[in-house]
């Protein structure tokens, strides 16, 4: 039997392996790319999952360890205070040295450090685990990776291919007319216990379980698609105030907004640009790369509204992954299956789920001691928790309880629109 351990040597040989194979078809001077400050660049991404490893786990359990380059200290931590000054945040893309190869060295010396350490017996439990939290980090940066590059190349003329298309999405009926789908509510569990094992990961945010009283609510059966979105802006959805909130409307007009990011209209046809190049816009998938107050516009303007983050978690409990996920190699949403009126579809994968609920603490929250304490807590303020997962995302991180949370105007994320009302 594999012990938990060797479980973890093996998902990190894996897991930076993918990441480097993330950057198949960049080149150096494509990864040096910053389009925005909430963007960073992926040689930055690689420099920072490496940076992480050598801080957190190989500074406090390898002795005698020798930094590769004390400089990369300061250059790619990110936002941990404790640990010292760093390179500010919107200037990453001012980075030209360290070059690309010193990165992948580095990346080379610490993986030969890690492997060397984590083949011994004698660790603390406490070192496994900061192993296992780096893991999932480095997986939430594959997913940054392929979305801040997409977004740097959308403001290329030419909408360069970044990957090629291996193989065709598979076909499928176009959506059928969304439905209903009744939960009972009443008090409920959620969230995870703050004790967790080796192997049965969870970040400190999603503990610790707690009971939440839920209203009959329905959910909508599958994600909101291109098609309707489509019908919401012939309607004027983008020019009338009405179904905007104040500081969305103030937004709207400031960014001026007409449609979802990275869609594009030629002789009115629409075209929507992706790791793939420019495609033409598939009215049955579901809409992707929208706002929080994109999402709530449309619900109003659809007679519904977002669901909480605990609708959401309770109804997806039982449910498998059949949604698009980052490993399948198709980096755009796909379609809604043909399903049952009574079964949810896509709840994992495909496209994150706003929900409208603010990113806080449950009760009895305690952050984790140290640096990692500043991984999460800190960032409980003015947030939106997503959930569910998009074609971005490493299929292991996907879980009911998993809380993603963005800012409401920001939308370069794989983000997208489910609906719910009350029974």
């Amino acid at each position: 039997m594999v012990t938990a351990q060797e479980h973890l040597l093996s998902l990190y040989q894996q897991v930076r392996s993918t990441t480097i194979g993330l950057t198949d078809g960049l080149t150096a001077e494509d990864m040096l790319l910053q389009s925005m400050e909430d963007a960073s660049p992926a040689k930055w991404h690689l420099g920072h999952t490496t940076w992480f490893f050598e801080a957190l786990v190989l500074d406090a359990y390898q002795p005698g360890y020798q930094r590769f380059n004390d400089q990369f200290h300061y250059l790619f931590n990110s936002y941990y205070e404790s640990l010292g000054q760093r390179h500010p945040r919107p200037h990453r893309g001012m980075l030209s040295r360290p070059s690309l190869e010193q990165v992948m060295k580095f990346r080379l010396h610490v993986d030969e450090a890690m492997l060397s350490l984590l083949q011994s017996k004698e660790l603390p439990n406490e070192c496994w685990q900061r192993l296992e939290l780096g893991l999932h980090h480095e997986m939430q940066h594959q997913e940054l990776l392929i979305t801040d590059q997409l977004h740097a190349f959308s403001f290329h003329h030419f909408h360069p291919i970044w990957k090629t298309l291996l193989h065709q999405p598979p076909v499928t009926s176009e959506a059928a007319p969304h439905s209903w789908v009744a939960q009972a509510g009443g008090l409920v569990p959620v969230g995870l216990s703050a004790e967790r094992r080796i192997g049965d990961f969870a970040y400190d945010c999603e503990t610790p379980i707690h009971q939440q009283y839920l209203r009959p609510y329905c959910l909508a059966s599958r994600p909101v698609t291109n098609g309707e979105w489509l019908e919401f802006m012939t309607d004027g959805g983008y020019r009338d105030p009405q179904w905007w909130l104040s500081d969305g409307w103030a937004c709207v007009n400031r960014e001026g907004w007409q449609a979802p990011l990275y869609w594009q209209n030629k002789d009115d046809e629409w075209f929507r640009y992706t790791p793939h190049g420019l495609l033409p816009l598939d009215p049955d998938e579901s809409v992707c790369h929208v706002s929080y107050f994109e999402a709530d516009a449309y619900a109003r303007w659809a007679g519904a509204r977002l669901p909480t983050e605990f609708e959401w978690e309770v109804a997806a409990r039982n449910y498998p992954i059949e949604g698009r996920c980052m490993e399948q190699g198709l980096w755009f949403p796909g379609k809604p299956l043909p399903g049952s009126d009574t079964a949810l579809q896509h709840l994992y994968g495909n496209v994150w789920e706003w929900t409208q609920s603010p990113y806080l603490a449950f009760p009895g929250f305690e952050p984790l001691q140290g640096a990692l304490g500043e991984y999460n807590g800190k960032f409980m303020c003015g947030q939106f928790v997503l959930k569910g997962g998009a074609f971005t995302s490493p299929e292991q991180l996907l879980r009911a309880s998993y809380r993603n949370f963005f800012y409401p105007h920001q939308r370069w994320q794989a983000t997208g629109v489910r609906l719910a009302r009350y029974e």
